[in-house]
C-alpha cells in the first residue's frame, strides 16, 4: 500500500470521528452550534398557551406561566409556560444550556424568580420555599446521581427522606412501605448506600423521595451515569409510579430518545423558551426532533 493511500485513509477515518449531537454517519452529525442555531429556527412556531392546555388533558394540576427566572441577577427562563395533568408525565429536552434544569429548579424553589407564578392546583407557590414545597404542596425534588450518603445504611438514607415528618416514627412507617415495594433494597437494608450498585443508588434516591409521599416528582436525568440495564429499571420504577401510584412527574433527560419514549409530554426548549411541545410518541416522529436530538 503507498503512502499516499495509507494518509488518505488516515484523514478519512479522522472525518469520521468528528462528534456533535446525535449518532449515525457524519452526514447526520451536527455541532452543538449548529443544533442551536437549527433549534432557533423551530422556536419561531412555539406553542400557545391553549395547545399546553390541550395536552395537559384540558386541565392543568402544575402550571408555570411568563415565568422569568434565573440566578443571581442572570434570567435563564424568558417567559416560559408549562402545563401538565395529574398523572401524567412530561420530558424536557433541548440543547445544552436551554434552561432545562432551570425549570425544575424554579419549580422547587432554587432560583431567583423575577416574574411570574408557579401553581399546583389553585395554590401559588411561586415563592415557597424547597422545604415549604415539599411538606406543604407535595413536591419532591430527585437529584442527579450521587446524592446518596454513602456511609448511611440504606435504611438511614430512606429516613433521611422523612426529616420534615413530625414524628421519626412516621418516616420508619414510610421506609417500611418503600422496602415492601422494592425488596431489592430491603435485602440491603443494613448495608451502606456505597456498596450498592449504580442502579440500586438510583434506585434509593427515587425511594428516599417517596418517603414524604409527594405528588410530583422532579426528576433530574434519571439515566445519568447509568449501564443500558439499569435505564431501562429505572424507567421501569418511574413508569410504575406514575401508571400505579398517579405520581405526576416532570423529568429533564439527556437521553431525549428514552425521554420521550417514556413520556406523555414532550416540550423543547431552545434558549430559555419553549420552542416546541408535543405528545412525546409524536415528538420521536418529529423530523427536527429527530435531527436535531435524536441522531436521525
Amino acid at each position: 500500500m503507498s503512502d499516499e493511500k495509507r494518509t488518505q485513509e488516515t484523514e478519512e477515518q479522522r472525518r469520521k470521528r468528528i462528534s456533535g449531537y446525535g449518532m449515525g454517519g457524519v452526514d447526520t452529525v451536527m455541532s452543538v452550534d449548529a443544533v442551536a442555531k437549527e433549534a432557533e429556527r423551530i422556536a419561531a412556531n412555539a406553542p400557545k398557551e391553549e395547545d399546553l392546555l390541550h395536552l395537559a388533558g384540558g386541565e392543568a394540576f402544575l402550571s408555570i406561566e411568563k415565568l422569568r427566572a434565573g440566578y443571581g441577577r442572570m434570567e435563564i427562563l424568558h417567559e416560559f409556560d408549562l402545563r401538565i395533568g395529574k398523572g401524567q408525565s412530561l420530558c424536557l429536552i433541548g440543547p445544552n444550556g436551554a434552561g432545562k434544569s432551570t425549570v425544575l429548579h424554579s419549580i422547587f424553589g432554587f432560583t431567583n424568580i423575577f416574574a411570574g407564578v408557579v401553581r399546583i392546583g389553585e395554590k401559588d407557590v411561586t415563592h415557597m420555599k424547597p422545604n415549604q414545597k415539599l411538606l406543604e404542596a407535595g413536591v419532591a425534588y430527585i437529584l442527579q446521581d450521587n446524592s446518596v450518603f454513602p456511609d448511611m445504611t440504606v435504611e438511614e438514607n430512606l429516613w433521611m427522606g422523612g426529616f420534615l415528618k413530625n414524628r421519626p416514627e412516621e418516616a420508619r412507617e414510610a421506609a417500611e412501605k418503600v422496602f415492601e415495594k422494592y425488596p431489592r433494597l430491603a435485602a440491603r437494608r443494613k448495608q451502606p448506600a456505597r456498596v450498592l450498585s449504580g442502579g440500586e443508588r438510583r434506585l434509593l434516591e427515587i425511594s428516599r423521595a417517596l418517603v414524604m409521599q409527594p405528588e410530583v416528582l422532579l426528576v433530574d436525568e434519571p439515566s445519568i451515569g447509568l449501564e443500558p440495564r439499569f435505564i431501562d429499571m429505572v424507567f421501569e420504577i418511574l413508569e410504575d409510579l406514575q401508571k400505579t401510584e398517579g405520581k405526576t412527574i416532570i423529568m429533564v433527560e439527556q437521553n431525549a430518545k428514552k425521554g420521550l419514549e417514556f413520556a406523555d409530554i414532550g416540550y423543547v426548549l431552545v434558549s430559555g423558551q419553549l420552542a416546541k411541545a408535543g405528545p412525546g410518541d409524536e415528538l420521536l416522529e418529529d423530523p427536527d426532533v429527530g435531527r436535531l436530538f435524536l441522531g436521525g
